[in-house]
């Protein structure tokens, strides 16, 4: 019997489709699977959406709060601490500044009154036991999921309950200058998404610092410049009236005195000279109408012996007093001080010298009229126009000495010119020094005597008194000894030219004219 050819009789088959066990298998082509997988993606998408959006709309406050608020720093720090921890879902938040050698809160979210008094009591210190310290330290992002477990970790209290930290230090040119601290009251990790943020928010504040920085120093350098133009304008002024009237002092120190009133806030100034003994006022500015009455009938006054001006004299430097009515001579009764601070209403008080060849020579005097200490600017400046002053004195004398030694030198000039045209004739000549030492010294009446035989004879008279010139047409000379004391009976005793007040003279020159 034969087999059947095997290859012959096997028929085609049909291949098997297998079959998926059930409860296991996908099921690929199942429409309620696709929906599924797509609104998994759909509110993943969204979520994303809505957390970018989140984040930039916070990045736009943020930056909207920056351009509004130019110099309030605090307000930019908050709103910036208010964003992280709302879109980091962080209970408190904080940005720290090292001060010495711990860290002080410059902003804060979500810290109760309790924690912030703490804070102000306790500020944190520097070093590795803090989220701070470290990221200072390390210049990178510090983040302690459980602080409990650091072993590093040392800031702990029962009553701040803090298990996550996160600290991200505030980086300019590489140098940490604050800290952005985020805390978490569980045991919560901040996302690698979340830490970015807050890196994000980091770099804001450092621009937000340095902007505000940048814009104070601006501002500040243009306050400068305002004061420096100030000054030098008053300066000018000050100059331009030296150099229009160098020989009248009262206009520079008028422009002095109302230059330093108002460049330093002053209520009312005043400026005095010194000659070794008293002080004599030479100027006023907005003082005091009943102050200035009493000045102006007393022009000299000597300084008390506690006073403030004796300690000028003595230190050759500027005094400030704050308040003039706690001052010893006010005290004890002082007649100038108790006047500024009684009529004048005088509070604070700057006395500046000035001087020449460390010499007081004046007192440059400023006063408000509440107690309001001036800065060391305002005094500086006020040392400045002292020294205008004394510019002002020095030129004067320079140009009143130069004045008298050409009218000097004229003078003389024209006595030699008249002696030159008068040979042999005296008259003239006497009546030409006569008339010369009169311009020069300013005086009203002058006479001229020769001296014969021990009697002086007149020679020449300029503007006498109708009694004096009868006396000598009639007795042409004079004898020293039936007067004595006539001024020329001592000039013949002494021989040394003096100076008599016309009060005691008047009478004994009266007594020799009728005798």
């Amino acid at each position: 019997m034969r087999r059947r050819s095997r290859v012959a009789s096997d028929k085609p088959r049909r291949p098997k489709t297998a079959t998926p066990k059930s409860g296991n298998a996908p099921k690929l082509g199942s429409p309620r699977s696709a929906a599924a997988d797509q609104k998994t993606k759909i509110a993943r998408l969204e979520r994303q959406l809505s957390e970018s959006l989140q984040q930039q709309t916070a990045t736009a406050d943020v930056l909207k709060v920056i351009s509004r608020s130019t110099f309030d720093l605090q307000t930019i720090l908050t709103t910036l601490l208010q964003s992280a921890a709302r879109l980091c879902e962080a209970d408190r938040a904080a940005l720290t500044r090292q001060v010495g050698d711990t860290f002080q809160h410059v902003a804060s979210y979500g810290y109760s009154a309790e924690y912030q008094q703490y804070m102000e009591k306790y500020a944190i210190p520097s070093g590795r036991g803090s989220v701070s310290g470290r990221a200072v330290l390390e210049r990178k992002i510090i983040h302690v999921p459980d602080v409990r477990v650091d072993r590093e970790y040392a800031v702990r209290d029962s009553k701040f309950d803090v298990r996550t930290a996160l600290g991200v230090p505030l980086l300019r040119e590489g140098t940490a200058i604050g800290v952005i601290i985020l805390q978490r009251a569980i045991v919560r990790p901040f996302t690698d998404k979340e830490i970015e943020l807050v890196s994000t928010f980091a770099a804001q504040a450092v621009i937000a610092i340095e902007n505000t920085r940048l814009l104070n120093e601006l501002r500040q350098r243009t306050t400068d410049l305002a004061e420096a133009l100030e000054q030098q304008t008053a300066t000018s002024q000050v100059l331009s009236i030296i150099s229009s009237s160098p020989t009248e002092l009262e206009p520079v120190f008028q422009a002095i005195l109302a230059n330093a009133t108002g460049l330093c806030g002053a209520n009312f100034g005043n400026l005095s000279l010194y000659d070794g003994e008293a002080f004599r006022v030479a100027a006023f500015h907005n003082v005091p109408p009943e102050y200035a009455d009493r000045r102006l009938r007393e022009r000299l006054w000597r300084p008390h012996p506690r006073g403030i001006a004796v300690e000028v004299l003595r230190t050759k430097q500027p005094l400030q007093v704050d308040d003039v009515r706690a001052s010893p001579a006010y005290v004890e009764g002082d007649w100038n001080v108790r006047a500024i601070v009684d009529m004048g209403g005088a509070r604070t008080l700057l006395l500046v010298p000035m001087l020449k060849d460390d010499v007081v020579v004046g007192l440059i005097g400023i006063y408000h009229k509440e107690v309001q200490p001036f800065t060391e600017k305002q005094i500086a400046l006020v040392q400045n126009f002292a020294a205008q002053a004394v510019i002002a004195i020095e030129n004067a004398r320079l140009l009143n000495e130069l004045r008298q030694s050409l009218e000097q030198q004229t003078a003389t000039a024209d006595v030699l010119r008249v002696i030159s045209s008068s040979v042999g004739q005296l008259k003239p000549v006497f009546e030409a020094i006569l008339g010369n030492a009169i311009r020069l010294c300013e005086a009203n009446v002058g006479h001229l005597f020769v001296c014969e035989d021990n009697r002086f004879r007149l020679v020449a008279s300029h503007s006498p008194p109708s009694a004096y010139t009868e006396r000598y047409e009639r007795h042409p000379f004079f004898d020293p000894k039936d007067h004595p004391q006539v001024p020329l009976a001592r000039l013949s005793k002494d021989r040394e030219s003096f100076t008599l007040p016309i009060s005691d003279l008047i009478p004994v020159m009266m007594r020799a004219i009728h005798s």
